[in-house]
C-alpha cells in the first residue's frame, strides 16, 4: 500500500502551526529537521493526512497543509489504521516507525474554537526516525511493515 507525501512542514517554536517549506531532511533518531518538535523522543514526527484536513474544510474552515501542526501531510494512505509498530518508508531514503496513534488534547487549539472540533488528535500519526533521508512533496510514502496489533500500544499517549 503506497500514498504519497503532499507537504512538507516545519515551524521555529512549538505551540505554532507550521509552515509548508516543499521539501526537508529526516534524521535517524532525531526528526525533521530545523524544526521545533524534533528530538530525542517518541514523537520526532508527525503525520496527518489531507482527507483529514478535508473534513475540516467540509465544515467550513480555511485551512491547509501546516495548520494542524503536522510536519509532512499524506495522500492515499488510512494514517489511524496503522497499527503501533508499523515501519513506513518515507521518500528514497527514510524509514519511519509509528510510534503513536492520535494524542490528548490538553489545550484547546485556534481551529477547535473556531469549529468545535480539531482532527489532529483522532487521525494524526507519530513516527520515530529510524533512517533518515530527504523527503518533498511528491515523494512516496509505503507500508513495509505492517506490526501486529498490539492492544493499548502507545495510542493517545501524551
Amino acid at each position: 500500500m503506497a500514498g504519497k507525501i503532499v507537504a512538507v512542514c516545519t515551524s521555529e517554536k512549538k505551540g505554532m502551526r507550521k509552515k509548508n517549506i516543499g521539501q526537508g531532511v529526516l534524521l535517524a533518531g532525531h526528526g525533521l529537521e530545523d524544526d521545533a518538535h524534533a528530538g530525542d523522543w517518541h514523537r520526532q514526527v508527525s503525520l496527518l493526512a489531507i482527507e483529514s484536513i478535508d473534513k475540516m474544510r467540509a465544515k467550513g474552515l480555511d485551512v491547509h497543509p501546516g495548520d494542524f501542526a503536522e510536519n509532512l501531510t499524506t495522500e492515499g494512505l488510512v494514517l489511524v489504521d496503522l497499527p503501533v509498530g508499523t515501519k513506513l518508508q518515507i521518500g528514497p531514503d527514510a524509514l519511519g516507525e509509528v510510534t503513536q496513534i492520535g494524542k490528548v488534547c490538553h489545550d484547546r487549539c485556534a481551529i477547535y474554537y473556531q469549529a468545535g472540533d480539531c482532527v489532529m488528535p483522532r487521525e494524526g500519526i507519530f513516527i520515530k526516525v529510524l533512517q533518515g533521508g530527504p523527503v518533498k512533496a511528491g515523494d512516496t510514502i509505503q507500508i513495509r511493515e505492517v506490526a501486529a496489533d498490539v492492544q493499548g500500544g502507545n495510542n493517545n499517549c501524551q
